[in-house]
């Protein structure tokens, strides 16, 4: 087939286009992935593929081959969402005609019910991880404690954090403006104690322009790119915990199991699926729903309730 013309490939235009390097590091993965399923080959990528030459029966042949493999519903509709943009970023390049490219878009979403994957960090975990960053008095047991006590605090997605200035924090009213996805900005609170684990963070830090959370080396220093400190990865957070967790005899947790949690304590407490939905930075209140261990409860007592006849 015929590659895209050099300096109009719709894979790096629509790449380009997203907000955070977590965003394009996902989607690069799914439009790979993609590349892969139509060329067969496991060792190519979408860069330079002729995107613009995929048309309904393609796409609609691809979408099949996602559900035959297994993959969930959520799973293959991340799929089929970067395949649109890659072709629209084709058809703005004027490499696709516009009846082509609609054509070939008009793909049904999988449907599917799945519970969130993940699993809740219990107050035992936290506090052990936490002694364990107090345990080390190096710059790096300062900022793990603060992104351990910010992740639950806040519940934010961990490329949120990782994307967190110190000019996003007031300390004045404990909150931390967080772009989030779609470039929305939202405000999240702290609570005294994660407040005060960051404050302890921020006096280490110092008042320099930069990163909130910063990458620290072996002697302890912390990063600077250009006179600022330079920024975490979403990847090196998730590290950090996994890090401190191990380091306390506890399970492994992901930066999602926090997010997972403080939904979950959230509704348990009676906070409105509104306010939640606001912190969490969800575009649907039926996407904070899904988080809420109440149901569940309700299910297990009622099923309590039956006894089996003795033998």
């Amino acid at each position: 087939m015929v590659p895209s013309r050099p300096g109009r490939d719709p894979y790096r235009a629509y790449l380009d286009s997203l907000g955070s390097a977590e965003s394009r590091r996902t989607m690069r993965g799914c439009l790979d992935r993609i590349a892969q399923l139509l060329a067969g080959d496991d060792a190519v990528t979408g860069e330079g593929q002729p995107w613009h030459l995929l048309r309904y029966e393609h796409t609609s042949r691809l979408r099949a081959a996602m559900i035959d493999r297994g993959w969930s519903g959520a799973y293959v509709n991340k799929h089929l969402a970067a395949l649109r943009r890659v072709l629209k970023e084709a058809w703005r390049l004027d490499l696709m005609a516009a009846e082509d490219y609609q054509r070939a878009c008009d793909l049904s979403p999988v449907k599917s019910t799945r519970l969130p994957v993940g699993s809740q960090v219990d107050a035992e975990a936290l506090g052990a991880a936490l002694y364990a960053c107090d345990m080390d008095d190096s710059p790096a047991g300062a900022r793990d404690a603060a992104v351990l006590a910010t992740l639950y605090s806040t519940g934010c997605r961990r490329s949120e954090l990782a994307a967190m200035r110190l000019s996003d924090h007031d300390r004045a009213e404990r909150s931390i403006r967080i772009v989030g996805k779609g470039d929305k900005e939202r405000l999240v609170y702290l609570t005294e104690a994660a407040a005060e684990r960051l404050d302890r963070w921020t006096a280490v830090r110092g008042n320099g322009p930069g990163a909130l959370f910063c990458p620290i080396n072996k002697a302890g220093r912390l990063r600077r790119t250009g006179g600022r400190l330079a920024g975490m990865t979403g990847q090196a957070v998730a590290d950090l915990l996994t890090k401190r967790l191990v380091e306390a005899g506890q399970r492994r947790h992901t930066p999602h199991d926090f997010r997972r949690t403080f939904i979950g304590e959230l509704l348990d407490a009676g906070v409105d699926l509104a306010i939640t939905q606001s912190l969490v930075g969800h575009a649907s209140p039926a996407t904070t729903a899904r988080y809420d261990r109440r149901p569940a409860r309700r299910s297990r007592e009622a099923v309590d309730r039956l006894r089996l006849p003795e033998a």
